[in-house]
């Protein structure tokens, strides 16, 4: 394997990864966010990712292997009813309707990601190491 695909593969899952800690980001931000209606609702956001495994699949681009996010959805667990009366978001029965972000369960995302990032950076930091210590034994 070249040390450009082996960056590439490597630059993919970095980029993958950044984008999962951002939408968990948003997904904690947004985690005490009350609507008035069961469709304005804030809803946990997960990205799909796609693997890169030819050219063929890739479509426009030259990889020959990586990840991509390929479209970020709603997660689709239901939203939390929550009485409260006294809020002015209050529908006519008193109910608001909270977000169905489980800040724990975003928490572990978090830290997956953070980990799957740090993985692929160890990957370009090894092949550097590797790379440079072939050019030692070439100088010798």
């Amino acid at each position: 394997m070249s040390f450009e695909r082996l960056m590439s593969i490597a630059g993919t899952g970095m980029n993958a990864q950044l984008i999962r800690m951002n939408t968990t980001a948003s997904n904690l931000a947004n985690a005490g966010v009350v609507s008035g209606t069961d469709a304005g609702a804030f809803r946990a956001k997960r990205p799909v990712f796609e693997s890169l495994l030819n050219n063929a699949m890739s479509g426009k681009e030259s990889f020959d292997g990586g990840v991509r996010v390929n479209e970020i959805i709603d997660d689709p667990k239901p939203v939390k009813q929550v009485f409260e009366p006294n809020n002015p978001l209050a529908d006519d029965n008193g109910y608001v309707f909270a977000s169905n972000v489980n800040e724990i369960e975003e928490l572990i995302e978090m830290m997956d990601a953070s980990r799957a990032y740090q993985n692929n950076i160890e990957v370009i930091s090894t092949a550097k190491q590797l790379m440079s210590r072939t050019l030692d034994v070439i100088k010798v």
